[in-house]
């Protein structure tokens, strides 16, 4: 949850580098909320809308904790857009999402394994 807690303070920020680790524990989190949130909203007939609500709210720091997972990788945060082609371009964006972060400093900044980031866990 620590993981997840650190994305959302830093929901606006593009710049800099994210580790895998962050990226995926927020990616679990926030799809095991969705699931909760849709299966209260089909018990509940009211409350549907509440799944579309959360999705909304996390819409901006999941674009940003990706942007700084593919500044981690080397790439610009522009290779976000690849994932639009359809099933080739998912797929592409899950191996990059996926690849080990460069090791040592890069023009996003300094590796964030071996540094102490402020606001994430250690």
């Amino acid at each position: 949850m620590d993981w997840y807690m650190a994305v959302l303070k830093r929901y606006a920020e593009f710049s800099g580098r994210a580790r895998r680790r962050e990226y995926w524990m927020f990616v679990l989190i926030n799809f095991l909320i969705g699931c909760g949130l849709g299966v209260i909203g089909a018990l509940v007939h009211g409350l549907s809308f509440l799944s579309w609500l959360y999705s909304l709210a996390v819409l901006v720091p999941s674009i940003a904790v990706s942007v700084r997972r593919l500044h981690d990788t080397g790439r610009s945060g522009w290779w976000l857009l690849i994932g639009l082609i359809p099933l080739i371009g998912f797929i592409v964006l899950i191996v990059f999402l996926a690849t080990d972060g460069e090791p040592g400093d890069n023009e996003y900044g300094p590796n964030p394994k071996s540094s102490v980031v402020e606001g994430a866990p250690a």
